[in-house]
């Protein structure tokens, strides 16, 4: 009887193929050509996302017209709202035009109305929680550490243009609020995608839905430890807190962020890390929407400067993936590492950790997820 095909994802439900004989070679994931992208639409999306950028730095400095933020951050919620259509599978035309209606929408409410606050919030959420999920999933399978760094480090600057996109929006709002808005709609559009990658929840299997209970109480619990300590915490502990992150940014020009840290990094890592050996690990990177959507609404806060944003996003990153290397290690441990034909590599893939083969491919980078 003939074993598996090799287009067929490995993960935990699928049967074990033909035992192979003699050293096994890491198999590197292959894109989809016939899927992907033509190369003069990428072009044309990237000079749109370059050209939004380069308008949101001369704001940002400031050199040049006033209008000039407005609009690089509607070209870049553009280039971002049809990059993720594609992404995920979506009618280009229609989410792209969209949110370039919004956007013109926006740049004209000032000459219609004297106080178009609402508006720019709500389009300033939706630029931040697009961004926060194109982010997430823009990554592909990562067979090592090194490639897993790599993803991090590409969901972290796309979000970060995000960042840019939604203080060129200029909106007005109540910080926290306005963090906790943006890391709900990207969790749900996150999970909405990630439920058909990961082929719904009776594609978890038992090692999945143990991963996601535990992503989803370290999250829940990291929420309502802020907001308690925000709202009941003892005056002592408070500024036992703050002294901390004061000292962290007079000594090291920025606090690291905690759930960036703690949570969205090493997800993000170990998630792309596992993706490239089983599906399951699309449902550890949904939880990276909670770097990704921190770090597109870094520039809100009026109090800090765009180099303490920069310097905090960095930090987290580094920390993240210090986590996420110690996790990934861990998962290796654990599972003995598993080599094609669905056998243990023991000892020796735990103790050379991530080289163990990769051999569930993935639609390329520019290519349609669906």
């Amino acid at each position: 009887m003939a074993g598996p095909s090799a287009a067929e994802p490995l993960d935990e439900q699928s049967p074990p193929a033909l035992a192979l004989e003699g050293p096994v070679n890491p198999v590197s994931v292959q894109p989809d050509r016939a899927r992907r992208a033509p190369m003069p639409a990428v072009l044309v999306w990237l000079v749109a996302v370059l050209g939004g950028v380069a308008a949101l730095a001369a704001a940002i400095v400031p050199v040049g017209p006033s209008w000039l933020g407005e609009v690089g951050a509607v070209v870049v919620a553009t280039a971002f709202a049809a990059g993720l259509a594609e992404r995920i599978g979506g009618r280009v035309p229609v989410w792209g035009g969209l949110a370039l209606a919004v956007g013109a929408v926006v740049l004209l409410s000032d000459l219609a109305w004297d106080d178009p606050v609402m508006l720019r919030n709500g389009a300033a959420v939706m630029t931040a929680a697009v961004a926060a999920v194109l982010a997430v999933m823009a990554t592909v399978p990562a067979p090592s550490f090194r490639h897993a760094v790599r993803e991090c480090l590409i969901a972290t600057v796309i979000a970060g243009i995000g960042a840019m996109a939604v203080l060129g929006l200029r909106p007005d709002v109540r910080l926290v609020s306005f963090e906790y808005a943006v890391l709900v709609v990207a969790g749900v559009g996150a999970f909405l995608v990630v439920y058909r990658l990961g082929a719904g929840l009776h594609g978890l299997g038992r090692r999945g839905i143990v991963i996601v209970l535990l992503g989803g109480a370290l999250l829940a619990v990291s929420l309502l430890y802020a907001e308690t300590l925000r709202r009941y915490g003892t005056p002592g502990l408070v500024d036992s807190l703050l002294d901390t992150v004061r000292w962290s940014r007079d000594q090291l020009g920025a606090f690291p962020r905690p759930i960036e840290t703690i949570l969205g990094i090493p997800a993000l890592a170990w998630g792309t890390h596992m993706r490239a050996r089983r599906r399951q690990g699309w449902w550890v990177c949904m939880f990276g929407v909670a770097a990704t959507a921190t770090t597109a609404t870094a520039l809100v806060n009026p109090d800090v400067t765009v180099v303490e944003c920069a310097l905090s996003v960095a930090y987290s990153l580094v920390l993240g993936l210090i986590i996420g290397w110690i996790v990934i290690r861990v998962d290796i441990s654990l599972t003995g590492g598993q080599e094609p034909g669905g056998r243990s590599a023991g000892r020796r893939a735990a103790t050379v950790g991530d080289a163990s083969p990769a051999v569930r491919p993935e639609p390329a980078r520019t290519a349609a997820l669906l």
